[in-house]
């Protein structure tokens, strides 16, 4: 569960912004007694609450997905409970406010699904739906690149520029899942106009990993560069797992953002 330490050996690494993860084993949106509490650890620590990611499951057990949720399912009513979950931790943000919604669409490949679980009609209703909400509550949506038929860097481009009538909404690149979908370079430069925020991880090409830059296959050098390319300056976030020694990720995570080229320190930021 997520504690005040947390933040404060975040900041103490050089970090200045977070994302929350929705999910209410690691945080509870909906008590308003976390809520108020996550606002005085930030306020301490002086970090930035840049992004929340959006409720994709109940709760997470070890690595295990519990009670999925898909905002993209045929079935009305589980379509209905994930969007309550979205509104949820929507609402938060009147009180704690942040900057953007990482939201998925449907669920991951390789994740638990029930068939029509990433239906692309429903995907888009379920979008106009959050992105809704989201204005009411002062939040952008980001809907991240992730490995599914619905969120390829080409369907994502594709979805907001011909089927969603001018709503505003953005992307969040997943540099590790654009890796593991092809080619990455090739996928800063397709998701380049609409890019609002980002996942930094690594991998070895082949599974999920959630490594730390530099501790897989990516060539990092190459991905900056194609950033740089396209004119994205924003948050570059770390989204990395605890490997069994959360001070040596975060040692790691730090020495990482210092090899990243021609960026500024405080641009880099991690996901607690």
């Amino acid at each position: 569960r997520l504690a005040r330490e947390h933040l404060v050996h975040i900041a103490a690494h050089g970090f200045d912004s977070v994302e929350v993860f929705a999910t209410r084993s690691h945080f509870d949106y909906h008590d308003a007694a976390a809520i108020d509490r996550l606002g005085e650890w930030l306020s301490d620590t002086r970090l930035t609450f840049h992004s929340m990611h959006a409720p994709i499951f109940e709760s997470l057990h070890g690595d295990r997905w519990v009670g999925p949720f898909s905002n993209a399912t045929g079935d009305e009513k589980r379509r209905a409970a994930a969007i309550a979950e979205t509104r949820a931790a929507l609402a938060l943000a009147r009180r704690l406010p942040y900057r953007f919604l990482v939201v998925h669409l449907g669920i991951p490949a390789g994740a638990p699904t029930s068939p029509g679980d990433n239906n692309p009609e429903t995907a888009r209703r379920s979008l106009e739906e959050i992105v809704t909400l989201a204005s009411n509550s002062g939040v952008r949506v980001a809907v991240e690149v992730i490995p599914n038929a619905l969120s390829t860097p080409e369907a994502l481009v594709r979805l907001i520029e011909e089927h969603l009538d001018g709503l505003d909404v953005g992307i969040c690149l997943d540099y590790g899942h654009a890796n593991l979908m092809g080619d990455l370079a090739e996928a800063i430069e397709t998701v380049s106009g609409h890019l609002w925020t980002t996942h930094v991880r690594d991998n070895k090409g082949r599974q999920d990993d959630h490594l730390v830059p530099f501790m897989g296959t990516i060539e990092w050098s190459i991905a900056m560069m194609e950033t740089q390319k396209i004119g994205y300056d924003g948050v570059l976030m770390l989204e990395v797992a605890d490997s069994g020694d959360p001070f040596d990720v975060l040692k790691r995570s730090a020495a990482a953002r210092e090899r990243q080229p021609d960026r500024p320190e405080r641009r880099r930021s991690p996901r607690p």
